[in-house]
């Protein structure tokens, strides 16, 4: 067998590419702060147990977790944290859960940071065009969420301070 397409050398991966990074300012809640540091020590402990394996020829579990862990320290370090139990509920801003109706149905949304949102969860990032349309109304007033399959005018009918717990 040729050996001219075996690539020598000693047996370790070249790092995983960074996972990317949002451009925009990382506000987060103290509730996504907390879920980023222990999405932190899960992979820390990941790791450690994927270093720890007597077989260890599979690399790619491990440069997978090293990357992950480089993505949640550098949004660790980035975060802004918000806390939005101070603020009043007189418009709808970051951190708070408002209640829209689209004239048939009502339906709750918080507005979180970027890596605690959520859609099944009605948790939107505030870069979202839902969230965009929302943040500084208030209560009665209307607002025009361009969705991709057309217009929906929605209509605040409460705002109030998101649960605390995940």
């Amino acid at each position: 067998m040729s050996t001219a397409f075996v690539k020598e050398g000693d047996g370790a991966l070249d790092p995983l590419p960074d996972l990317p990074l949002s451009p925009h300012a990382n506000f987060v809640t103290p509730r996504g702060l907390a879920a980023l540091q222990s999405r932190l020590r899960a992979r820390q402990a990941d790791l450690a147990t994927l270093k720890a394996r007597p077989d260890r020829l599979d690399k790619l579990p491990e440069a997978a977790a090293e990357r992950d862990i480089r993505y949640l320290e550098a949004r660790l370090r980035t975060a802004i944290v918000s806390d939005p139990a101070a603020l009043p509920l007189t418009e709808v801003a970051f951190g708070l859960r408002v209640t829209v109706s689209d004239g048939t149905n009502e339906t709750s949304y918080e507005i979180t940071g970027e890596d605690e949102a959520d859609a099944p969860l009605h948790r939107i990032a505030p870069q979202s065009p839902l969230a965009r349309a929302l943040i500084g109304a208030r209560v009665g007033d209307e607002v025009l969420w361009r969705k991709p399959s057309g217009p929906v005018t929605l209509t605040i009918v409460k705002i109030a301070h998101a649960d605390p717990q995940p």
